[in-house]
């Protein structure tokens, strides 16, 4: 009962600080991403006011221009006419017409103004001598902004927030002038007309405690357009999202804490489990065959151990290896994998000398007095020639060199050939791989998928492929799953070998056995018609081998 009760104390706290966490992280984060969009949509707000504000512009100055060129007698009816024409189709202008100092005399809205006008100073000039005019008398409204824009005694007014207003809160713009006398920018046009907003006059983004700007200028367009919005706003518009990821953080958490005590306790008898499993032989063996790309028909197969704990839950070789490695036991899963493979493919290796088995070794093993003479027994036991049960070690293995080159003499001296593993994920040079006298290399799986693709490693195989040629070494690609990668190496002059899921996945000794039997029947129909003996990986490494014991 203590042992259950700390447990589940354990559990608890433990998912208790993963929710605390998650919901931190997610409040955090949250904020960050709720920051990250308030500024791709200000610069995209900013930009397209900029954008609408130019077309606008160049109207504006289209119009100005028309109107200075009236053809018509001054404030005639003609002209006033005229005016209207120019206005009409216009979804933002309100009017133009006559000014003279600063004082309409006649517009297309107003017709021939009579009435009374104090004289008013514009609010800014440009350079070209445009002069600007905020709310003038005649067009001032409470709540809207209206522009007047005078030339050559020729005006237009418009109200820019019906252009301008496109996006709902909470996004806000401001339109700054440079007023050219003066040489100071001042603020032009604001969404909120009561918003105290800073003046920028130039392009780029700021925060300002809580709230974010974003800036886009023109020289066509008056002068910079910012829009800006809070940090708090944004949260407050999009509450229900930021809450539900505070929220899926804070569950995320909660999952992660059970995860974790689960397999917290899990891994304590992960080791127990495994032990039992080897005592008890409840290891499995798959074998994926490994095929001539010349000939298209299975050489020789790897052997794979499986392993389904106590729970039935399947647990990959990378890690109740790893945990026989840390644990110094991975000499009996060794063991395991060359006693059952001997005893499943015995009858297989000894009938066809061209067949071969490969098992993979562990660094240990290379090291351990024991593996040897394990692997004498064993193949004495069933009659099966060393030729026939190849050994694979990984490029990781052989960092003890010197332990690695006296293993692997002796295995040579007993017949077995020595494959690198995963090869170019490390270790091996040209010189290195002469050194330790190895058979064959076997290509790791992630330069076969960079075929067909720009990634830098496809730019290595063929240095791989030459060495290998150079060193007579026998080449097997791991990983071919595409006729792509198939065809790549296919067109190669040099004899190679393929492995992956193209060919066959791992599969009990059964179907493998079975499909050996179904391509033999194949190839005897064949070579009745044209008697032909494949070539095979063992042939293959048998020559070599020779090559290589005569030079």
């Amino acid at each position: 009962m203590t042992t259950l009760k700390r447990r589940v104390q354990v559990t608890l706290t433990t998912t208790v600080l993963a929710v605390v966490f998650g919901t931190s992280a997610g409040y955090l984060l949250s904020r960050a991403i709720t920051e990250r969009i308030a500024e791709a949509r200000l610069q995209q707000y900013a930009t397209r006011i900029m954008a609408d504000g130019e077309a606008s512009s160049a109207e504006l100055r289209t119009v100005l221009a028309a109107a200075s060129v009236s053809p018509h007698r001054v404030c005639s009816e003609a002209e006033i006419g005229y005016f209207r024409a120019l206005i009409f189709e216009s979804e933002y202008l309100k009017d133009a017409g006559r000014m003279r100092d600063g004082k309409i005399i006649c517009s297309a809205g107003l017709g021939r103004e009579t009435r009374l006008q104090e004289q008013t100073t514009p609010d800014f000039t440009q350079q070209d001598g445009t002069t600007i005019y905020k709310n003038y008398a005649p067009y001032r409204k409470s709540d809207l902004t209206t522009i007047t824009l005078e030339l050559n005694n020729f005006f237009v007014v418009y109200t820019p927030l019906t252009r301008f207003h496109l996006e709902p809160a909470p996004m806000h713009y401001s339109i700054t002038v440079m007023d050219a006398p003066s040489q100071k920018s001042g603020l032009l046009i604001s969404e909120s007309l009561q918003a105290k907003v800073p003046i920028f006059n130039t392009e780029g983004n700021a925060r300002l405690g809580d709230s974010l700007f974003a800036t886009r200028c023109s020289i066509r367009f008056f002068d910079c357009v910012t829009a800006y919005t809070s940090i708090s706003e944004m949260v407050h518009a999009n509450r229900d999202k930021f809450n539900g990821c505070i929220g899926l953080c804070g569950l995320c958490g909660g999952c992660v804490g059970l995860l974790c005590s689960f397999l917290y306790r899990r891994n304590r008898s992960a080791e127990q489990q495994l032990r039992r499993a080897i005592s008890k032989d409840k290891l499995r063996l798959n074998y994926q065959p490994i095929v001539s790309l010349a000939s298209g028909r299975i050489a020789g197969a790897e052997a794979l151990a499986r392993w389904t704990d106590e729970e039935g839950f399947v647990v990959g070789p990378d890690v109740f290896v790893k945990i026989a490695e840390e644990r110094g036991f991975v000499g009996e899963i060794t063991k395991l994998v060359v006693r059952h493979a001997l005893r499943d493919f015995g009858e297989t290796l000894r009938s066809h000398p061209g067949f071969h088995i490969s098992i993979n070794v562990a660094a240990e093993d290379l090291s351990d007095p024991a593996f040897l003479p394990m692997l004498e027994q064993e193949l004495y036991r069933t009659g099966v020639p060393a030729e026939s049960l190849a050994i694979e070690i990984t490029e990781s293995s052989t960092a003890r060199f010197e332990t690695a080159v006296e293993t692997i003499c002796q295995l040579h001296r007993r017949g077995h050939s020595v494959h690198i593993d995963d090869f170019g994920t490390g270790y091996s040079s040209l010189a290195y791989l002469h050194d330790l006298s190895v058979d064959a290399i076997k290509i790791d799986q992630s330069f076969t998928r960079a075929i067909g693709t720009e990634a830098v490693t496809v730019s290595i195989l063929p240095q791989i492929l030459a060495m290998a040629e150079t060193l007579n070494l026998q080449v097997i690609v791991e990983g071919i799953e595409t006729s792509l990668q198939a065809d790549y190496f296919s067109a190669l002059t040099q004899p190679i070998f393929g492995q992956g899921w193209l060919y066959g996945r791992p599969v009990p000794v059964e179907e493998l056995l079975h499909r050996l039997g179904t391509e033999e029947e194949a190839a005897a129909l064949v070579a009745m018609a044209a008697p032909e003996r494949p070539r095979s990986l063992a042939m293959t490494l048998d020559s070599r081998r020779a090559v290589h014991e005569a030079g």
